[in-house]
């Protein structure tokens, strides 16, 4: 189905005056939020006990799952529900490995599903975290199965039967190339149970599963009006593992043309390169159609006389010539047939373009409540009272290059359960300078309203807002570039904290953060230390995976920084804390080498050394025992703990000795003893 919407025009370390943590204790990827409160690994050991396979209650093997209007009642009532046990002797749920060619659409019109699906097959560091390997057809089957999916700041479990609907012996929904395979098949059963029915598949935003497959910010843009970098924008998306996605307009879905292009239909991004053509570079993209056939019968086609013009080991390595749906195309003949261009990744990598250095970009997320009452139109907004009316939301640029974009911002409204798109609200924000003069505002009929900017240096303020006297509950996302000025950096493009940026930037990012979380008071206390650092520091995945900062864990860490021995943090004592903060970071990421966001035995021996603290086998065993988890594995949050425990302690044990104080112990001794009390 065509993406609706409007081109956002290219310009332009928040404080929220209200809103709640994105990050909770259930939402992340380690501790899942369940949908309809069904844990998998519970109802799977009820079924395997009782010798029985599951039926799911909650989405039932009934015409309720499919919808009222997908199809003429008289269907309705032919649809027949099958397993996959039923269908073939030995199903699997991959074969080999999961490929964009194991999907070919059914009768139901989530082609917009579907392609973002296919963009996520090329994608293995999101696919993990929406298809688990915890499932199977071979191993403790009982037909049931799970998957994830990111909705509006957190992650969700959502539980299915494997029952799967049929109509006149034919795949009712997608189905897969090769017979015995069924990860699609079940996959998009369990998008359809969040979504409320198979019905509500049919016609949908790829935007918006780009978003919910990833988690990440999608940004478009209109073909018809492109930038004028698209062909940069492209390269840069491919080569830093986005999610791409296109569309076709059309008032007629599904009505493909003499040169093979579909109307009213969306297909994947799947590359984009630059190939020597003749005496020059020629700029080409490459496309798939969720159907699993049809492709497009122009230049840079499979059988096209252009591939003759290119080396052979160019040609050998992007052309694949099978009927699979699967094409290239030249970038001119792309912005010609196709509409909108969506681009998908964590962070907004793909503006990285044109940069000398490594960047960055740090994210700071709010989810809150948007209530009528105040100004909400735009012919209501005055410029000076934009920002003074309505809930605001600070951030600082201390990064600029007028030549990229350096920062992005998604606004998405959470809906209420089951409810379809055509219920958006016209939704947007301004963007307001420290004089609360309106830079930008935008406002779209969309789920998520995201746009990218050039903003020179200063401080700013996002307005969300409605054009309708409406209440709704939005998640705001700012990312913000900055330049990593490492010259021997090798690390690729990708999401990093804010505390990854230059020593001055990071004495203006904790003065930001600090009067954020103090709500512009002079002191912080241990809730507002823990809030802090699981909304700041754990938006990193890598940090995240180790487990959040616990309330006890922050009142122990405010009592080793806290001088003045009051329970609060003043902006002296959090600037300490926050440098800390930042050398313990730098040290996990460099010993954390397999990226797990744990450190074994090992590994937190070097952390200590590169530190340039002392410890010995004991004290290495008692701090494993003291902040590890079973295996004797230590996270990050637990790592900083230690870590500040053990320096403090040092210190302490320093100024003892050098004060004449008699010390009947080692200094490996009192660590052993303070580290473990």
């Amino acid at each position: 189905m065509e993406e609706r919407g409007t081109m956002l025009a290219p310009s332009s370390a928040p404080i929220p005056e209200q809103g709640w943590q994105t990050t909770g204790a259930t939402g992340s990827l380690q501790n899942l939020k369940k949908f309809n409160s069904q844990d998998f690994r519970e109802l799977r050991a009820l079924c395997l006990s009782q010798g029985l396979l599951f039926e799911d209650a909650t989405f039932p093997a009934h015409i309720s799952s499919i919808g009222p209007s997908l199809l003429p009642e008289e269907k309705l009532w032919q649809i027949q529900w099958k397993r996959p046990t039923e269908l073939q002797r030995n199903p699997h749920l991959i074969m080999d490995e999961v490929s964009r060619f194991d999907i070919m659409q059914g009768e139901i019109g989530d082609c917009w599903m579907l392609a973002a699906l296919g963009s996520l097959t090329l994608r293995k560091q999101f696919l993990e975290n929406v298809l688990p390997k915890d499932q199977g057809f071979q191993d403790d089957y009982a037909g049931i199965f799970h998957f994830r999916f990111w909705q509006y700041g957190e992650w969700v479990d959502v539980v299915i039967d494997d029952r799967l609907p049929f109509l006149n012996g034919r795949y009712l929904s997608v189905h897969p190339r090769t017979s015995n395979e069924f990860w699609p098949s079940l996959l998009e059963k369990a998008y359809a149970k969040l979504r409320g029915s198979y019905q509500n598949l049919n016609g949908g935003y790829l935007s918006d599963a780009l978003v919910d497959l990833t988690g990440g910010v999608q940004v478009q843009f209109s073909l018809k009006d492109p930038p004028p970098d698209l062909e940069e924008i492209l390269k840069a998306a491919d080569k830093s593992r986005c999610l791409m996605g296109c569309s076709t307009s059309g008032q007629m879905r599904n009505i493909e043309l003499r040169n093979g292009i579909v109307q009213g239909h969306a297909y994947t991004v799947t590359g984009a390169v630059k190939v020597p053509y003749k005496n020059g570079w020629k700029h080409i993209v490459r496309i798939w159609n969720p159907w699993g056939h049809g492709e497009w019968k122009g230049p840079w086609s499979d059988d096209s006389p252009q591939w003759d013009r290119v080396e052979p080991k160019y040609r050998e390595a992007l052309l694949r010539n099978k009927d699979d749906g699967e094409f290239w195309m030249s970038c001119e003949n792309f912005q010609e047939q196709f509409s909108w261009l969506y681009i998908c990744n964590n962070t907004p990598t793909f503006l990285d373009f044109g940069d000398e250095h490594y960047t960055t970009w740090s994210l700071n997320s709010y989810t809150s409540l948007w209530s009528p009452g105040l100004p909400t139109r735009r012919n209501r907004y005055s410029q000076a009272g934009a920002a003074s009316t309505n809930p605001q939301y600070f951030f600082r640029v201390l990064d600029h290059n007028p030549k990229t974009y350096n920062v992005a911002i998604s606004l998405m409204q959470k809906h209420a359960e089951h409810v379809q798109d055509e219920k958006n609200l016209k939704i947007g924000f301004f963007i307001t300078t420290e004089n609360s003069r309106v830079l930008k505002q935008i406002f779209i009929r969309s789920r998520d309203v995201s746009s990218y900017f050039i903003l020179s240096p200063g401080t700013y303020a996002i307005v969300p807002a409605a054009t309708a006297d409406q209440e709704f509950k939005f998640l705001l996302r700012i990312f913000i570039k900055s330049q990593d000025y490492n010259e021997n950096s090798n690390s690729p493009t990708g999401s990093v904290l804010p505390m990854d940026v230059s020593r001055q930037n990071q004495d203006s990012s904790y003065k930001a953060l600090f009067l954020r979380y103090a709500k512009q008071g002079s002191t912080i206390d241990a809730l507002q230390l823990q809030q802090l650092l699981n909304e700041v520091i754990l938006q990193d995945e890598m940090t995240s995976l180790g487990g959040r900062f616990s309330f006890d864990s922050c009142r122990g860490i405010l009592a080793l920084m806290d001088l003045n021995s009051n329970g609060r943090l003043t902006l002296q004592e959090f600037g300490s804390l926050w440098r800390s903060l930042t050398k313990y970071m730098d040290i996990f990421s460099k010993e954390d080498r397999n990226r797990s966001g744990f450190l074994d035995v090992a590994e937190l021996k070097n952390a200590i050394q590169a530190a340039g603290l002392a410890t010995s086998g004991q004290l290495l065993r008692l701090m494993t025992l003291r902040y590890g988890d079973a295996a004797g594995r230590v996270g990050f949050s637990d790592f900083v703990c230690c870590m500040l425990r053990l320096d403090t302690m040092s210190h302490a044990f320093q100024n003892l000795a050098e004060g004449g104080s008699q010390i009947s112990m080692t200094a490996m001794e009192w660590l052993t003893l303070v580290m473990y009390t």
